[in-house]
């Protein structure tokens, strides 16, 4: 983190710039199986990608509101970043019928269908596959963010003091969200440290421990859903093949 950044946006370019190599999302889902490692080169490349479709396919605009009616999953974490690059603000778990937009999982499509502006589904399948069939109303996000330009520039600048974030019912500005997942990464381990977080997107403490406090402070997260279908024995060989410093769960 740099001291002029004041957007997650900021803070993805200062972490590209440093070091664009480096682990920042290792993803699991112990329902599946699935195990997915993104840098922070191949993460900033979903970003830019889904930036440009949710700004130029979808027509957003910054101070647009989005329901994002996803678990904690690694494109859960590509879509917030997207939305902070673009200015839209995002409204984890918000009401569909009230947004702008809505990007929902296959478990929230009924819901999502509220939303009388542009709908996104993800069907949130290993390697990012798409629906078998895509759900009517919904732009497939597996087939229409691929073709997306590999580099994003807002049409209009970030307003670091305008609404970013919705979370838990409470609102934060973007330059709000990068103070406070500086302040948390203490308690994650600080500087470089690698976080594992079993906890839900649906929190501001899930979304710094498992996303923003890294970015932050250039560490990484090894995000897992489904982590309580673990055992105990194979957490703790997790926690010592991913060199873990800190869990949250």
């Amino acid at each position: 983190m740099n001291a002029t950044d004041r957007t997650p946006a900021d803070l993805l370019r200062s972490a590209l710039a440093a070091d664009p190599g480096r682990p920042l999302v290792t993803f699991y889902d112990d329902a599946t199986g699935e195990r997915v490692e993104l840098s922070v080169a191949t993460f900033a490349n979903w970003v830019a990608k889904t930036a440009n479709l949710l700004q130029g396919d979808l027509g957003a605009e910054p101070g647009d509101r989005l329901a994002l009616l996803l678990p904690a999953h690694w494109q859960s974490a590509v879509w917030l970043l997207a939305c902070a690059s673009v200015g839209v603000v995002a409204e984890v778990g918000g009401d569909p019928a009230g947004a702008d937009l809505v990007v929902s999982g296959p478990d929230g499509l009924e819901e999502a269908a509220a939303c009388s502006g542009e709908r996104v589904a993800l069907a949130l399948r290993p390697l990012g596959g798409r629906f078998p069939q895509p759900p009517a109303g919904f732009a497939d996000y597996a087939v229409e963010v691929p073709g997306q330009g590999d580099r994003f520039a807002p049409f209009v600048p970030v307003d670091a003091d305008g609404p970013g974030l919705v979370v838990g019912g409470e609102e934060l500005s973007y330059a709000e969200l990068v103070r406070r997942a500086a302040e948390d990464a203490v308690k994650f381990g600080g500087p470089g440290a690698r976080v594992l977080s079993g906890l839900g997107y649906d929190t501001w403490e899930g979304l710094s421990a498992g996303l923003f406090a890294a970015l932050a402070t250039g560490g990484s997260v090894v995000l897992c859903r489904h982590l309580d279908r673990l055992s105990p024995e194979a957490l703790a060989q997790r926690i010592e093949s991913e060199r873990v410093t800190h869990t949250a769960r």
